[in-house]
């Protein structure tokens, strides 16, 4: 059994994906979630070939009950919980004219809703970990669109400007316990969510592994030292273009 836990939403590919092979590098024993359970299984295959403690947790991120049984699931399995990543995330772009109410509860939902709900059921086993060794560590998946306000992705924009709002609040409230709150800003992200810009902006997108390895460097700065934010960018592109 590792001796430090880790659990993931948004696991089955691209960030989340990335971040979990860090962790597991990294000694921590894995639980991933993700919507999909047959794309979820193939994801994490090469994780477990590797060698890697991976327990898979099949979730939709707009239900409570099922956000509960991940924790649930997760403190059975390692009893410990070291690192939260809350990653699950979507993105449904359109003008102003044309947002549809559908729309906006599923990014809401997805985007900031999940990770508060997450952050909530993990803070209890967070909270011991960081009494243990004194950094046990959130990471929540925000987006350079949190910053920038696009047009066309104002909604998706919102929810990711809220989710660094809680990630700076979460911080405040529980850095005394031994926990760091961190969010990670990044522009566009070569995953599937980016496939419909890529011929506009053209590539080379920033990488998941880019992600998987500002990760790595929270990991391993001092309990004394906390990093509220990171923001990743393309090259000379500073925060024109969000995703």
């Amino acid at each position: 059994m590792a001796q430090r836990a880790a659990l993931i939403t948004g696991a089955s590919g691209g960030i989340g994906l990335a971040i979990a092979r860090v962790l597991g590098e990294e000694g921590y024993g894995l639980t991933l979630s993700a919507r999909r359970p047959e794309k979820l299984e193939q994801a994490v295959q090469p994780l477990r070939d590797d060698g890697f403690e991976v327990l898979t947790v099949p979730a939709n991120m707009t239900s409570e009950e099922e956000v509960v049984a991940i924790f649930d699931a997760h403190k059975e399995r390692y009893g410990r919980l070291d690192a939260l990543v809350n990653n699950a995330g979507m993105g449904v772009g359109a003008s102003l004219e044309e947002i549809q109410a559908k729309f906006v509860d599923m990014q809401l939902g997805v985007n900031l809703r999940a990770l508060i709900l997450g952050t909530r059921e993990g803070l209890p086993l967070l909270k011991e970990a960081g009494a243990e060794h004194g950094k046990a560590l959130i990471v929540n998946t925000a987006s350079l669109a949190g910053k920038a306000g696009p047009a066309w992705l104002s909604v998706y924009g919102a929810t990711k400007a809220a989710v660094i709002s809680f990630s700076e609040s979460t911080e405040r409230e529980v850095a005394k316990e031994g926990i760091q709150c961190t969010a990670l800003a990044p522009g566009f992200v070569d995953t599937e969510m980016a496939e419909f810009i890529k011929e506009q902006i053209g590539e080379p997108l920033i990488q998941p592994s880019d992600i998987g390895e500002a990760v790595r460097f929270l990991l391993r700065t001092s309990p004394s030292c906390h990093v509220p934010e990171i923001v990743l960018t393309r090259p000379g592109e500073g925060y024109v273009t969000a995703g």
